[in-house]
């Protein structure tokens, strides 16, 4: 009987779970339902955009792809017509807007049900689709929805009539709207107005009215759900980044707009909010970067476009015949190519003629202006366009001398990127510094954008629209053919880069810079000197790659390769490759140009003691004030090789002078505890007499006080006796050719009977310089033989 029940009890409970279950399957497939119908109705709903814009700007055309990104179908009104509402962007004006939207909502003014929306589109990014903008908008339970802002334009006194907000912005602004087409046509054929009439204040009249308000049943966007104004707002708004998408959000309201408008002073910050939205860019990737691109490749090099380079030499630069042979490696036919080239200094002008007498006849033309010519670089850069315009250009590419362009493909790539005003970016050596700012101040000078320095750095890659260019930038020749396009250098008293900059901002004319690959570097000016015969050997420090690029042999860094095996013509003498014969003969040339050679006498007041007990005929690195240039010569390059071939030395240590320790330890100096002095003379006193008997061994410095070139010359001194170098090491750097400058000469090492002779110009002999390796240096019997030698570690 128990049995029974039990089972009777277990019948009832499951058919009540089975009930139960069915019950919440209904609702959960109902409600699908009701989401699958609400989705499928928003798309089904009539849905018409409208615009207006007479030209085809770079900001027109940014509207028109981010409409094309969210399947936005748009109705331009006023294309190619003459604007006649006034100029916009500094007063008021805009009633040619509401007089073509009259026109065009004629046909649609009795449907009730059909959704309108308005938006500018010079100065606006859509970023949602119909589907958002819809389902916002019936949030609203209204029938004509337009955006807000902070500011009450353009008539201040009506700012009392407003309705009290308690959360958002409080004024009409009408850069966006979104209504049905019966309402919309009543409001913008209620009154009359002029082309020249402000169509702000249009609207705003119609919504301060309390009756038509109530009538057309208007409401305000208060908290940027689906139009966001972005004047007075800029601190309001941030970038939301996802995997694959970048939204702008107001954070103040937590909303996400679908339309951003760019009003007033806030349209560069638009264009670098534009960088990101509307499908732009994500941690994917630069989604925009390629499009509206083409491809070179399809056309044959007879065919490429008509490129006029302009060359502008403006101050006293380094590394100008290098800069000059890299625009002459572009990879473009040189029968296409139209060179100008401005050069303002005469310590350049043999440079530049020299290049254009070995390259200039491979060119379409070639014109020069000169120093001579006392042409200010204002002029020079007008100059520069007006060449263009005259051949019929197709692009103008124009460079500084302080761009070293090291991808021959530039121009190729700048030219596919299709963009109206583009600059490849370049930045200085071991500097933040680029040709390019992110943003711009109140004072129309530098500010730092947020992804300045990770566009410089490289994290995100792609093309930019920024606010400013300078040193390299290709401009389509488009631009050039009609005034209202046409950059300019003089706009007041700003400099020519400011100017055009300036110039192009306020035509609406968007400048993008692209590091989607690597193009170049700048060269830094600031410490060039030309007081000396080959200044670019100083640009050591503030241009190493330029420097080593001109001044470091090419086999260098392959000797600094484990595997390399280095030349040993004699027992613990080394032969490495180091500099280039450009080095070589420059460095001759300028100790020739100064003049100044010791006698070979003994009596030398170079010295601090006077004396020189193995003398040449020589000049030391200081008398031509390349002492210090050396020292960081030997430190930075001559050391990776010695490390190689006489390990033992360096490692970094901030408290060794030369900072660093090759086997380095957790450990303490005595100099920490006070004990330096105590400790020195007990190695001294009884230390060193057993390490002298059993570890036999040196321990560099890594310093060198004699640092000189010598010259040998049957006539002068032709040899030098056998001596020990008062160094730990010396290095012995060929200058100029065996068997072509001179004959003979060379350096033999008399324990070992071990002659180096037919030396390498620009390499390097490294050998101990006491005790081991006592030498001479041989004969030289014709010609004159220039050797570098420094004293390492004396």
């Amino acid at each position: 009987m128990q049995t029974t029940k039990k089972r009777t009890l277990a019948k009832m409970a499951a058919r009540q779970e089975s009930s139960t279950l069915a019950g919440l399957f209904c609702v959960v497939f109902l409600l699908l339902c009701r989401v699958s119908s609400g989705s499928s109705s928003q798309e089904e709903r009539k849905f018409v955009t409208f615009t207006v814009a007479t030209d085809e700007t770079d900001g027109f055309k940014r509207f028109m792809r981010s409409a094309d990104r969210y399947n936005i179908q748009v109705q331009v009104l006023g294309m190619h017509q003459e604007w006649l509402g006034g100029d916009v962007q500094n007063t008021i004006g805009g009633g040619q807007k509401v007089l073509l939207l009259k026109e065009a909502l004629k046909k649609y003014k009795d449907e009730k049900d059909l959704v309108i929306m308005f938006s500018d589109s010079y100065d606006v990014i859509i970023t949602a689709d119909k589907k958002e903008i819809l389902r916002k908008f019936d949030d609203f339970n209204a029938r004509v929805v337009f955006g807000a802002e902070g500011f009450c334009w353009p008539d201040r006194t009506l700012a009392d009539l407003y309705p009290e907000v308690r959360l958002g912005k409080p004024y009409l602004n009408s850069g966006g709207f979104i209504g049905y087409a019966s309402e919309l046509y009543q409001i913008v054929s209620h009154t009359s107005i002029q082309n020249q009439h402000d169509d702000q204040l249009y609207y705003t009249r119609i919504f301060l009215n309390p009756e038509l308000r109530e009538k057309f049943k208007m409401k305000l966007d208060h908290t940027s759900e689906i139009f966001q104004n972005m004047n007075g707002a800029g601190a309001d708004l941030t970038l939301k980044f996802e995997d694959d998408k970048t939204r702008l959000r107001n954070r103040v309201y937590n909303t996400e707009p679908c339309i951003i408008h760019g009003n007033g002073p806030q349209k560069l910050v638009l264009n670098a909010i534009g960088n990101y939205v509307a499908d732009s860019w994500s941690f994917e990737g630069c989604h925009s970067c390629k499009e509206n691109t083409f491809s070179l490749k399809t056309y044959k090099r007879d065919d490429y476009p008509v490129v006029v380079i302009g060359l502008f030499i403006e101050q006293p630069t380094p590394f100008v015949p290098e800069f000059l042979n890299k625009i002459y490696n572009l990879d473009y036919p040189k029968n296409k190519i139209v060179l100008f080239i401005h050069n303002h200094e005469e310590h350049h002008a043999s440079e530049v003629e020299e290049f254009v007498k070995n390259y200039g006849g491979y060119y379409k033309a070639v014109r020069e202006v000169g120093p001579g010519m006392n042409m200010n670089q204002w002029y020079a850069r007008k100059q520069g366009l007006s060449e263009c315009i005259g051949v019929k250009c197709d692009y103008y590419l124009s460079v500084d001398a302080d761009v070293q362009i090291a991808n021959p493909k530039t121009l190729q790539i700048l030219i596919e990127q299709n963009r109206s005003v583009i600059a490849p970016m370049a930045t200085k050596y071991g500097k933040l510094w680029s040709n390019f700012w992110g943003a711009i101040g109140d004072d129309g000078f530098y500010a730092r954008s947020d992804d300045y320095i990770d566009i410089v750095q490289g994290t995100k890659k792609g093309v930019w629209n920024v606010p400013y260019i300078n040193n390299v930038y290709l401009i389509h020749g488009s631009l050039l053919q009609q005034p209202k396009t046409m950059p300019s250098f003089i706009v007041g008293q700003l400099d020519a880069d400011m100017a055009f900059c300036a110039s192009l901002r306020e035509k609406g004319i968007f400048m993008y810079v692209t590091n989607m690959e690597t193009f170049g570097r700048l060269t830094t000016t600031t410490s060039y000197s030309t007081e000396h015969l080959h200044p670019d050997m100083w640009q050591m420090y503030d241009n190493r790659p330029d420097w080593e690029e001109k001044y470091i042999h090419p086999d260098f860094y392959k000797m600094l390769d484990p595997k390399t095996e280095v030349e040993m013509p004699c027992p613990d003498v080394y032969w490495f490759p180091i500099v280039t014969e450009t080095f070589c003969k420059h460095l001759v040339e300028e100790m020739e140009n100064y003049g100044e050679w010791s006698g070979g006498k003994n009596e030398d007041p170079r010295l601090s003691n006077g004396y020189e007990n193995v003398p040449t005929v020589d000049i030391h690195m200081n008398q031509i004030g390349y002492e210090r240039e050396w020292l960081h010569f030997l430190k930075e390059f001559v050391t990776k090789l010695q490390e190689k071939v006489y390990p033992g030395y360096y490692s970094e240590d901030p408290r060794l002078t030369t900072g660093y320790e090759n086997v380095p330890t957790v450990d303490i100096h005595m100099n920490q505890i006070g004990y330096e002095n105590e400790w020195l003379y007990f190695l001294r006193v009884y230390v060193t007499r057993l390490q002298a008997k059993v570890y036999p061994g040196y321990l560099s410095r890594a310093q060198a006080i004699m640092n000189f070139v010598v010259r040998y010359h049957p006539q002068e001194q032709p040899f030098l006796r056998p001596h020990h170098d008062s160094s730990t090491f010396t290095i012995n750097l060929a200058l100029n050719k065996a068997g072509v400058d001179f004959e003979g000469g060379g350096c033999r090492f008399l324990r070992y009977n071990c002659s180096v002779t037919n030396t390498k110009m620009g390499w390097l002999l490294m050998h101990p310089g006491r005790l081991t390796h006592y030498h001479e240096g041989l004969p030289t019997t014709n010609g004159t033989r220039y050797i570098l030698i420094s004293f390492v570690d004396p």
